[in-house]
């Protein structure tokens, strides 16, 4: 093709009649970036499907030109969009697990692109493979490309994805959220290869809730809100001076833009949080100690967590950071009780709660006290039970925490205004409620038991920005109210700032750095949390990154992912 422009003019998307978009019209120009922004139902993904001529079933796409390379796409056959997808227009999904076969490695689908376009043989084929991973910053490809989807993290799928959309080098790559629940310094990478695609004059459409990423890749930005424009301009004028309510509402809800204790979003007033208990609060739980090791799927040990320790207090935060495969997830499993240390304990309430060797602790005994604590995933849909209504699964969570039936619905009706949610909706299915609902859902049912600690799992990661804000404000409203204890799990640095009072950062496996919130990210220690705050992505105007030194060699250890490796130990 030698001309590589995106031309959409006038585009509206229907389905059985109502509208989801509405006359949107850019130019993406080769060696250009694209930025498409706005809340969950907005319509940013349906345009991007609609691109690459997956609008959906009963869509009606109709446009006054759609073109790309000078080709109308609106008049393409399904034969002549096989050829383009891949070769022509790469894409980037959100979902990488629901994207990817499960069946399959992920070195077979990207291998599946290739031969589908009759790319090089065999050998050259599995070479690309190898090459595109690590490309994407993917550890050990030999061994990941042989692995299921199942088996990687959530990261590595997303990366695995990406490098499928690569494979071919296609002149334009679409790319819906492709940093979502990834950590900073592998998100880094990321953008370095997007960036790369401008590089080499390619052009790229990228679709995020992450206005930070947004920030870093885009050369022009256009806000959608319920399918129409509210805004569009160069990134530089788009965030530093907006000029809708809307965008700038956006932009007001970056955790990082806010001082710690104060309101993200403007659903409840007052405009600030009541302040937590002080540091010498009663400790609910204490860790020490623990460690945990796996044999891997290709028979290497690996150890996952080394000699970890930390105390939660009443009332209090304690955020963990690290990369994937830092051994977070596993940390918070043990904590739980759900998988033992193979040394340490962990005691919660003054009492035995899970520990290796002669501090091992039955689940019977444990029991009694499971109410006390609960967890918030990161993918409430995965979690709940999709035939059930919102009003079965909190009445699962009282029956769990010994309420009786008579008392329950007018605890489910307090559980809902608890958590700003509307007493009517206790009669829709999960796949009936957005992603926020969702998730408000989640913690309603994580309170259900009057717990006394939460883990929070990435537990809005995968939200919008001004979605994220009412769920990290309604979590510190929760905190205030209830005394909760919160052990916060996340990869987006701002959120653990926003929220934490002390921070844990890890790195294959150990402590590398503790400290309370403010003095960790004014003055970090470790040459790794440097490199971590370095790694972040921030908006214009934002402050300097810092520049983290050289990691000592002997520090600087192959990277894995105990989340493939914990399917096995099951």
């Amino acid at each position: 093709m030698s001309d590589k422009r995106l031309i959409v003019d006038g585009l509206s998307i229907e389905f059985a009649g109502q509208s989801v978009v509405r006359n949107l019209s850019f130019i993406l120009e080769p060696g250009k970036t694209l930025a498409l922004v706005g809340e969950s139902g907005s319509g940013k993904s349906v345009t991007a499907r609609s691109l690459i001529g997956l609008a959906g079933a009963g869509a009606r796409v109709t446009a006054r030109t759609l073109s790309y390379g000078g080709r109308d796409l609106l008049m393409l056959s399904e034969r002549d969009w096989r050829a383009m997808r891949g070769k022509g227009i790469g894409f980037v999904l959100q979902d990488a697990l629901v994207s990817l076969d499960p069946l399959r490695p992920v070195g077979k689908e990207i291998v599946e692109v290739l031969q589908t376009h009759r790319w090089g043989d065999r050998r050259s084929r599995t070479a690309r493979v190898i090459e595109l991973l690590e490309q994407v910053g993917v550890p050990e490809p030999e061994l990941r490309a042989r692995q299921r989807p199942d088996q990687l993290s959530g990261g590595l799928r997303q990366r695995a994805l990406i490098a499928s959309a690569l494979a071919l080098t296609p002149g334009l790559v679409i790319a819906d959220e492709p940093t979502t629940a990834l950590d900073a310094t592998v998100q880094a990478q990321i953008l370095s290869v997007l960036q790369d695609i401008k590089a080499r004059g390619d052009s790229l459409l990228i679709i995020s809730h992450d206005l930070a990423v947004v920030a870093q890749l885009a050369d022009d930005v256009l806000v959608l809100r319920h399918g129409e424009v509210v805004e569009q301009g160069p990134m530089e004028r788009v965030l530093r001076d907006p000029r809708h309510p809307y965008t700038r509402a956006l932009l007001d809800a970056v955790p990082a833009e806010h001082a710690r204790g104060t309101r993200l979003s403007p659903e409840r007033k007052p405009d600030s949080i009541k302040p937590r208990p002080s540091s010498d609060a009663p400790v609910l739980l204490h860790a020490s100690g623990l460690s945990k090791g796996y044999i891997g799927t290709d028979h290497q040990s690996r150890q996952v967590v080394n000699d970890v320790s930390f105390e939660l207090r009443a009332g209090r935060t304690l955020g963990i950071v690290g990369e994937s495969g830092s051994g977070k997830t596993t940390v918070s499993r043990m904590v739980l009780g759900l998988l033992e240390p193979d040394a340490g304990q962990v005691r919660f309430l003054d009492r035995p709660w899970t520990g290796a060797d002669g501090h091992r602790v039955n689940e019977k005994d444990r029991r009694a006290y499971r109410r006390d604590i609960s967890v918030i995933y990161q993918d409430p849909l995965s979690s709940f039970d999709p035939r059930w209504t919102v009003r079965q699964i909190l009445a699962d969570a009282l029956d769990v925490a010994g309420v009786g039936l008579q008392e329950q619905p007018a605890r489910i009706v307090r559980l809902l205004d608890q958590v700003r949610l509307p007493a009517e909706l206790a009669a829709r299915r999960p796949l009936q409620l957005s992603g926020g609902q969702r998730q408000r859902v989640a913690i309603a049912r994580a309170i259900a038991s009057n717990p006394k600690v939460i883990i929070c799992d990435e537990p809005v990661s995968a939200l919008d920005v001004s979605v994220q804000a009412q769920v990290l404000d309604l979590l510190a409203d929760l905190q205030a109210e209830l005394g909760l204890a919160y052990l916060f799990i996340s990869h987006d640095l701002g959120v653990i700032r926003h929220v934490s009072d002390e921070v844990l950062v890890m790195r294959h496996g150990k402590v590398v750095e503790r400290a309370l919130v403010d003095d960790l990210f004014d003055n970090p220690q470790h040459a790794y949390t440097r490199q971590l705050l370095g790694a972040v992505p921030r908006l214009p105007g934002a402050g300097i990154k810092l520049v983290a030194p050289p990691l000592e060699p002997e520090d600087d250890l192959p990277l894995f992912d105990e989340s493939r490796l914990w399917k096995i130990a099951i």
